[in-house]
């Protein structure tokens, strides 16, 4: 079995409320970080000119839209910057439906759980949704993703689709308290998932 990416190499900043990170570091601050990873920032349906303006204030090098943007939106956003795009799907949505407007527009997709508002639900994301969706585009996998599913993942590995796989998107359930990962749980799934 080949080795899987679990995080991509990205420091990810939520620039949305609630998770708003610029409170905890400015925009010079992280221009002047000596990173060697990718800086992504989380949107939510921000306007244009204040996202653009966020881009250029913390060195951006890809956002991650999990708003209502449409796919103009995203093409003008990715004449500037890498766009990611998230998909909150229900059981019944045709997801080859929903993505193909923004297949031109967007370099990435990310599929979670449709839930109430934007963001995390911490709810599971049905993964065998995307097996017959002929998704041509590379995708972050998502929601609700725990400790406890690296056979369900690496089952999923197998699978056509996931050629097109680019990240498995971890979050609350690695945390040990909101914003704050226990490193250690991270560590024992990656092993885990990576296990010959």
């Amino acid at each position: 079995m080949k080795s899987w990416v679990l995080i991509s190499p990205d420091l990810f900043f939520i620039l949305n409320p609630p998770r708003f990170a610029g409170k905890h570091i400015s925009g010079e601050q992280m221009r002047k970080a000596k990173l060697r990873i990718g800086k992504v920032g989380v949107f939510v349906n921000m306007p244009y000119e204040q996202m653009m303006h966020m881009v250029d204030e913390y060195g951006l090098d890809m956002v991650q839209l999990h708003g209502d943007e449409t796919p103009r939106a995203c093409e003008q956003i990715a004449n500037y910057v890498t766009v990611i795009k998230v998909f909150r799907l229900g059981e019944n949505d045709p997801i080859s439906w929903i993505t193909k407007p923004y297949e031109e527009s967007c370099d990435m997709f990310l599929f979670d759980t449709l839930g109430v508002g934007y963001g995390g639900t911490g709810k599971k994301f049905n993964w065998d949704l995307l097996k017959p969706s002929g998704i041509d585009k590379l995708f972050f996998l998502s929601g609700g993703i725990e400790p406890e599913d690296t056979d369900k993942l690496r089952s999923f590995f197998t699978e056509e689709v996931s050629k097109k796989l680019f990240s498995i998107d971890i979050n609350s359930r690695f945390e040990i308290q909101s914003g704050l990962k226990d490193l250690d749980k991270i560590e024992k799934f990656y092993k885990s998932l990576n296990a010959k």
